[in-house]
């Protein structure tokens, strides 16, 4: 059997990279890091931030409860602390299906 590469899993993100792929601004990132005590990317010698994969779960699950649910701040704090696990699930969930509508959209416009 062939030797199949695993790709490749990249370890840290930039805030220009999370921001970018919320579709958000950066400033938008830093506040949200101010504001949620849970948001705490490392920083190299210069203070650029490095975004981990359990850091970026975390910043769409505000962006999930912010941006598509409308919650306030206060209101999306108090609901992290209420249901933590269930709302991470939730967000993992929703990121799975987006990609899935996506994947059966660019079938269905390849069909003739």
């Amino acid at each position: 059997m062939p030797y199949k590469a695993k790709p490749i899993e990249k370890k840290y993100f930039t805030i220009g990279e999370v921001a970018k792929e919320l579709g958000v601004a950066t400033s938008l990132i830093r506040f949200w890091e101010s504001q949620f005590d849970f948001i705490k990317p490392k920083k190299n010698s210069k203070g650029n931030r490095k975004f981990t994969q359990d850091d970026l779960k975390k910043i769409k699950m505000v962006y999930h409860l912010v941006k598509e649910k409308g919650y306030t701040l206060q209101g999306a704090q108090d609901h992290i602390k209420q249901n933590k696990n269930s709302i991470t699930d939730k967000a993992e969930m929703i990121a799975s299906l987006k990609k899935i509508r996506v994947f059966l959209e660019d079938m269905k416009n390849q069909l003739p």
